[in-house]
């Protein structure tokens, strides 16, 4: 596995785990890399923090660290904005999970009460969902934890 600081065209830097570096590069060219901030597909690999290697312990063990920059106040703002918005969505919607276009087209077409609702699909059920003119958006799903 190798992990990778990716850029889109937007200027959003983000980091995503590859099985290794052609699994990247195909996975890039198919247009199946996106942006979690914007939605683009048009993503480069960015400057990596080196791996950095620590002298060996007592048994001859090497220890690894990972240098890693301070995130930027900008970048800050926009994780408390979009932790804000998370829970927003999750105190008024229903979580409906991957049967997420299932449960949209049976709001759309009346035949489930119309709420609310946030979950899971592919790309391309997202794209079939908008051309028969049920409003869908994609919403970039931030952790609450400190990653």
């Amino acid at each position: 596995m190798i992990k990778y600081a990716l850029q889109c065209d937007r200027g959003h830097g983000f980091e995503a785990w590859f099985r290794d570096s052609t699994a990247f590069d195909s996975q890039a060219a198919a247009g199946e890399v996106f942006c979690p901030t914007c939605g683009s597909t048009s993503v480069r690999k960015s400057v990596m923090a080196p791996r950095i290697g620590k002298a060996p312990d007592a048994e001859g063990a090497f220890e690894e660290t990972t240098a890693v920059a301070k995130p930027s106040p900008d970048q800050v703002q926009l994780r408390s904005q979009l932790l804000e918005l998370r829970s927003v969505i999750e105190a008024s919607c229903d979580h409906v999970g991957p049967a997420f276009a299932a449960e949209a087209r049976k709001i759309h077409y009346g035949e489930s009460a119309p709420r609310g609702i946030y979950g899971e699909t592919s790309r391309d059920e997202a794209q079939a969902l908008a051309d028969e003119g049920i409003e869908v958006a994609q919403i970039p799903w931030v952790s609450r934890g400190d990653a």
